[in-house]
């Protein structure tokens, strides 16, 4: 069975969250981050740098959750992927952990970077329900994690994106966003 490593609030969610919409069976290895149990020899044979989320599946080890995302996605998904929707997902994926996540909650940037970001998504989002059209998909789960976190640990004024709020809301009553990032709430 597929194991989930991570932490209380850790990124691990996100993984956990794609798990749930996947449903396929897997086991949520809760590491104490306090106590340093990602630094013990037995998870660094996972993730030599000590972080979560790590996923074992089998034999295969992986780390960072994008990878994991993209992994899961390619293994797991209910219709196969083109190269061309791999590539788009890949994408929003990458935009997610690399241009999102650091443009909001990297302070330094946020002033400047914020309206650059949610300016374009709050009119794709006014135009259709997800990022790829009307359709639910690791797209989603990958930015619209990262949407999701704000209220959770920033409380930014976010009104001025309408689209984007209702986008947000809409992915919080997924059940198995509930039962995955919104049990963090």
């Amino acid at each position: 069975m597929l194991k989930l490593y991570g932490g209380a609030r850790s990124r691990a969610s996100i993984v956990h969250w794609y798990l749930e919409e996947l449903e396929i069976p897997y086991e949520f290895v809760k590491l104490d981050m306090q106590a340093g149990e990602h630094l013990k020899p037995e998870y660094l044979a996972i993730n030599p740098f000590g972080k979560v989320p790590a996923i074992v599946d089998g034999d295969f080890q992986l780390w960072e959750s994008g990878a994991i995302l993209l992994y899961l996605a390619d293994k797991y998904s209910k219709t196969p992927l083109s190269p061309e929707e791999r590539s788009v997902f890949s994408q929003w994926v990458l935009f997610a952990n690399a241009t999102l996540s650091p443009g909001i909650f990297g302070e330094e940037n946020r002033e400047r970077e914020m309206p650059r970001l949610l300016t374009p998504l709050d009119e794709i989002f006014s135009r259709q329900s997800f990022l790829h059209g009307n359709e639910f998909t690791i797209a989603d789960v990958a930015v619209g994690s990262v949407l999701n976190y704000i209220p959770m640990i920033l409380k930014l004024d976010l009104s001025a994106y309408p689209a984007v709020l209702n986008y947000m809301k809409q992915l919080s009553k997924r059940p198995a966003f509930q039962r995955s990032i919104g049990s963090m709430a």
